[in-house]
């Protein structure tokens, strides 16, 4: 069986890094992959280093339009040359013109994954039509959580028949290869010590709620709380949360910690006491199945995969979204818990094994792949 994996504005995508790399596992199966990118990208060498035949089709997400007409003929004049039994999408930039083309082409399975599900619904409205059109031309649709298959089902109107749940996956031992070193290098970098740690990790995009985070930190601050919030990723509304810790005088409790080698991800978590999620619809959430993993005490906004395997006080915090109150209100009820937080750092650790495992998410990938995944 040859699976074709089509990727836009992405230079390298980890997970097809590991699906690849476990496909010794499996016998009869081949992987391919086509990158739509401005640049030959860095993974045409990560997958022939690995075996695998990578194409690249030039594509710029500045000049959408144009770019998605030109790369529909590219893509199908590859599909009827590598002539795969399935094709596999995983972005609105890439899923719109390779469904297309491999529909024409007639590639008989056509998967799309959803990873930005909601997204234009909540951003972009004039996209929604294009979502739809997207799930009529695949003939699978993946979600990657319970919220998001209800979303494509209710909200972009696809067939239930096509809709698959299928949590995405991570590199358990990989994830939670934490180095003393580097711990302690991070604690005497950013002051932790004596502090409460607080930690989240998302790129500076509305979607991820950092300004809720920003108020409830303005919350618990004001009720001299002694804590250290790490603010960790990059994007277009890092300025604008940099000015709102500024107006609200909050440096001494919040560090923005820019760029942090993925390598170094681990023992980040690793100088956290809480980890804290406030995303507004999250379609699965990695870093809390990278918390969980590292036994790191979750108040998150019910949402994503976090909704499929946490439970309320039990196993995490679920705040209300877009309320820094409901924020600041899970936070403090972690703190004041110190037995019950400890206790939850065990359970999370069993949960994330059990339900975020990487070898399970390429499992049923190729059950679905053979059609012999039940919906």
């Amino acid at each position: 069986m040859h699976v074709v994996h089509v990727i836009a504005n992405n230079s390298s995508v980890p997970y097809l890094n590991w699906f690849t790399d476990r496909l010794k596992n499996y016998t009869g199966i081949k992987f391919s992959f086509i990158v739509l990118y401005p640049e030959k990208p860095e993974m045409m060498k990560e997958m022939e280093l690995r075996g695998c035949e990578c194409y690249w089709v030039e594509f710029d997400s500045d000049k959408r339009k144009s770019g998605m007409i030109k790369a529909l003929f590219k893509l199908y004049k590859l599909f009827k040359k590598l002539n795969p039994d399935v094709v596999n999408a995983h972005l609105f930039d890439d899923s719109l013109p390779a469904l297309l083309a491999a529909r024409f082409a007639g590639v008989k399975r056509r998967v799309i994954r959803k990873q930005d599900t909601a997204y234009h619904w909540l951003y972009a409205p004039q996209w929604v039509w294009a979502d739809r059109f997207n799930n009529n031309n695949a003939t699978h649709i993946i979600a990657i959580s319970e919220e998001a298959k209800k979303f494509v089902i209710e909200k972009e109107k696809a067939l239930p028949s096509k809709v698959y749940m299928i949590h995405n996956g991570i590199p358990l031992d990989e994830f939670t290869r934490q180095d003393k070193e580097t711990i302690e290098s991070f604690k005497k970098k950013f002051e932790l010590e004596g502090k409460i740690v607080l930690g989240t990790i998302a790129r500076f995009i509305e979607w991820k709620g950092y300004k809720y985070i920003i108020e409830a930190a303005r919350i618990l601050a004001a009720k001299n709380i002694n804590f250290k919030f790490l603010l960790i990723g990059e994007g277009e509304q890092k300025k604008e949360m940099q000015d709102l810790v500024d107006k609200y005088k909050l440096n001494e409790h919040i560090v923005f910690t820019g760029w942090v080698n993925r390598k170094d991800i681990p023992s980040l978590y690793g100088v956290m006491d809480l980890y804290v999620h406030a995303a507004i619809m999250e379609p699965f959430g990695f870093v809390v199945s990278e918390a969980m993993a590292n036994g790191v005490p979750i108040v998150t906004t019910k949402t994503g995969a976090a909704a499929d395997v946490l439970k309320h006080k039990e196993t995490c915090y679920f705040a209300e979204d877009r309320s820094p109150q409901s924020l600041a209100d899970g936070i403090e009820w972690m703190i004041n818990n110190p037995e019950l937080r400890e206790k939850m750092k065990g359970e999370i650790k069993q949960l994330a094994e059990q339900n975020f495992d990487i070898d399970k998410m390429l499992e049923k990938h190729i059950l679905l792949y053979k059609g012999d995944l039940k919906v």
